[in-house]
């Protein structure tokens, strides 16, 4: 029994360490994702009193051709912008979107090989009536990311019922894209995004080992407790409470992030989990005498293969090339929907949906609308409950630290010789797995174990 309880303290002890080692690295970080995150909660509800005017429409009871309203797009938009696609919602009183990108000047013959996330371009689609009239060298294709817009892109709002336009938006200076930029990257280029990386690394390793040091003693917190016992036991709860959410939102922004996701995506395809990817070399038939599809056409193609969803419709590039269709509402990851269209019959050369996603797509699908809050109020309430959440966990930790500090000292536990042979393989496999999951907590370890070292010198000389 002695040596069980040994072992159980000598646990005890690395756990604590690490833990507040990893509060120390990730705090301020930490601090600043979660202020933004929680800043970014409330997009939908700021979204809506900024853009509101331009999004939605009195209930449409007919809608004028699709080919109408493009042209009528393409005519107010600028000389040198390029249509990119249009986006028509499911609902009667969603405005249509007309998204438009700057022209590229050297085309790719071969934009329509591009798997889903990249962009095709129509630039000459002025009459719209007739697909085929395309300025290939203002329509390069541009690279995007799933749901994503390219770069420099402006969406035209028009009424489907007059055809009026509403107004335009540059994606760029939408709110949405302001909060998402703060939260990743605190407003800087892309070399900053390592910072939350390197947070939402020492979180999970926070989250790992305050689970691992409540354990032995889980329980609802006492009534009656005061001073660093109070502090001790809410804080666990509070971390505890929400660690199945926590992991959630830690593992789906480690699954975006730049290293981190890497690794995660090598994993996922290992594991056969990658996505569906729509065939390369995909290619329309024209039929002597046919014309191709015009938008209304296309629409209609496209609606009996997705009937119920928000529709994102890119039109071909070339002579041979194909419509591609997919969904345009994160908020709807089970009508996850994506076709490829023959531009002269509307015969579907490819399709995907739900009953088609791995596994691991269909959890994406869902947990990363879930971090971003796009499922609705009562999502951006768990969230904001996750976030003060996280702020209590990170002030009462720091709260319970400096009421145990001695003046002068670390206070850190002693951790006894050969402590970590009381791990066991479980662990020492979990903590290699997060080593080689999260590249900048692999890198950052050596540093903080050497920083460790010096402390337990430093302690062991005090003694």
């Amino acid at each position: 029994m002695n040596a069980d309880l040994n072992t159980r303290s000598a646990r005890a002890a690395i756990f604590w360490r690490v833990h507040w080692w990893a509060a120390l690295v990730a705090s301020p970080f930490a601090v600043l994702a979660t202020l933004t995150g929680l800043l970014y909660v409330g997009t939908p509800q700021i979204e809506q009193s900024l853009y509101g005017h331009l999004e939605q429409v009195a209930p449409v009871q007919q809608a004028l051709p699709l080919d109408q309203l493009v042209a009528n797009a393409r005519a107010a938009a600028p000389e040198d912008m390029a249509l990119q696609q249009v986006v028509v919602g499911a609902a009667s009183h969603e405005a249509l979107k007309v998204i438009f990108a700057p022209r590229v000047a050297s085309p790719d013959p071969h934009a329509h090989h591009h798997g889903a996330g990249q962009a095709a371009s129509a630039a000459g689609m002025a009459s719209t009536a007739a697909p085929t009239g395309i300025d290939q060298a203002a329509a390069a294709p541009r690279k995007r990311a799933a749901f994503g817009l390219p770069a420099g892109a402006v969406t035209l709002y028009l009424d489907p019922a007059t055809g009026h336009l509403l107004g335009s938006l540059a994606q760029d200076s939408r709110f949405s894209q302001w909060a998402k930029h703060l939260h990743s990257r605190l407003l800087q280029g892309e070399g900053w995004r390592w910072m939350i990386e390197l947070a939402a690394s020492w979180m999970m390793v926070m989250l790992i080992t305050g689970v691992a040091l409540w354990w032995p003693q889980a329980g609802w917190p006492r009534r009656g407790r005061t001073g660093r016992a109070f502090w001790r036991e809410w804080h666990s709860f509070a971390g505890v409470a929400l660690g199945l959410v926590s992991l959630v939102i830690l593992a789906t922004g480690l699954t975006w992030s730049k290293y981190a996701g890497d690794e995660v995506r090598m994993l996922r395809d290992l594991a056969g989990q990658a996505p569906p990817q729509m065939p390369s070399g995909l290619r329309s038939s024209a039929v002597e005498g046919s014309a191709p599809l015009s938008w209304q056409a296309a629409l209609q193609a496209a609606r009996a293969m997705a009937p119920a969803a928000s529709l994102q419709l890119t039109p071909p590039r070339s002579a041979d090339g194909i419509w591609r269709i997919s969904i345009a509402d994160r908020r709807q990851p089970t009508l996850r929907f994506e076709a490829a269209m023959d531009a002269y019959s509307g015969a579907a050369l490819y399709t995907s949906g739900w009953q088609e996603q791995t596994a691991f797509g269909k959890a994406t699908a869902i947990g990363i609308p879930f971090h971003r809050g796009e499922f609705g109020w009562w999502n951006q309430a768990v969230l904001l409950v996750f976030g003060l959440g996280v702020l209590f966990s990170l002030i009462s930790g720091w709260l319970m630290y400096f009421k145990r500090r001695k003046a002068g000292q670390l206070s850190l536990p002693r951790v006894p010789a050969g402590a970590w042979r009381a791990l066991g393989a479980g662990w020492w496999s979990g903590a290699l797995a997060c080593l080689a999951l999260m590249p900048l907590l692999l890198l950052s370890a050596p540093v903080v174990l050497l920083l460790d070292r010096l402390v337990a010198s430093r302690q062991v000389a005090q003694a």
